[in-house]
């Protein structure tokens, strides 16, 4: 009962975090800015309005720590998640016509031989599937992160946008920490809560599924991440994505996923795209 009830809280927990993360992207689709948080933004610095603010690295403004590894709560869509969907099967996701086409001439053993075994594994699909996470700081403005399912890589980047290159199944990333209001303290003192928030572009075009739902170059996919602390001290990892791809989606998609931190390496284990 106790493990049920806690379970129970931290869910509800997420799909708020979830509900209102989702508001937020939809005023931002309207053109509408949500409220910037309180000592932010032009003329709230400390010397004053208007006085320039110190720069801070993406690691010095984190209310929590990431670091450390994390395994996929597959808690939810069990027959999407541990197995490929059937062809054609797109429940929950309001795909077009267009993406319909794509869909029907899916062929796993084509993308193999073509080298794009890895197209369920790009960042608009890879965090939905069954998987360890290694988070670690590469400098104090990058966020590494290591996939063992289709030894995937991804990498954050704070402060500046990504350097331009091509297009990649990680695609580019850019990162901020974002702030409720009142929740930065004041002075130099950390942060105690708050989330990450993750723009990624420039994909090659994948599978939200591996069975063939398409998403295009053209798609941004946004992650928010919210840290959860159970009664017994355990972190889960809660995080809502939202893929906007007018291409191929008739309507944002937007997904929850949860992770749980573990002590150490247990399980980890690199393996290769498949397919199927």
């Amino acid at each position: 009962m106790k493990f049920t009830a806690r379970l129970s809280a931290r869910v509800g927990r997420s799909l708020c975090a979830a509900l209102v993360l989702a508001t937020t992207a939809l005023h931002a689709q309207q053109g509408q800015q949500p409220p910037a948080p309180a000592g932010r933004g032009q003329g709230a610095g400390r010397g004053g309005p208007g006085a320039p603010q110190a720069p801070a690295n993406g690691r010095a403004q984190a209310p929590f720590d990431l670091s450390g590894y994390w395994v996929s709560m597959v808690t939810d869509d069990w027959r999407y998640r541990m197995l490929t969907p059937p062809k054609g099967n797109a429940d929950y996701i309001q795909v077009n016509a267009e993406a319909r086409k794509v869909m029907d001439a899916w062929d796993p053993a084509k993308d193999e031989a073509s080298g794009e075994a890895c197209r369920g594994y790009g960042a608009g699909g890879i965090m939905r599937l069954p998987s360890r996470l290694h988070i670690t700081w590469e400098d104090d403005n990058t966020m590494k992160m290591d996939i063992d399912t289709g030894t995937q890589m991804r990498r954050f980047v704070f402060g500046a946008a990504p350097a331009a290159g091509e297009p990649s199944w990680q695609g580019s990333s850019s990162a901020r920490w974002t702030f409720p209001p009142g929740a930065r303290g004041r002075g130099a003192e950390r942060p105690q809560t708050g989330q990450l928030v993750v723009t990624t572009t420039r994909m090659r075009p994948g599978y939200l599924r591996k069975n063939g739902i398409p998403y295009s170059a053209n798609a941004t996919f946004t992650e928010y991440y919210v840290r959860i602390v159970d009664d017994d001290g355990q972190e889960y990892l809660a995080v809502t994505t939202i893929v906007d791809d007018p291409q191929y989606l008739a309507l944002p998609y937007i997904k929850t996923y949860e992770f749980k931190k573990q002590p150490d390496a247990t399980g980890w284990n690199p393996t290769p795209c498949s397919a199927k």
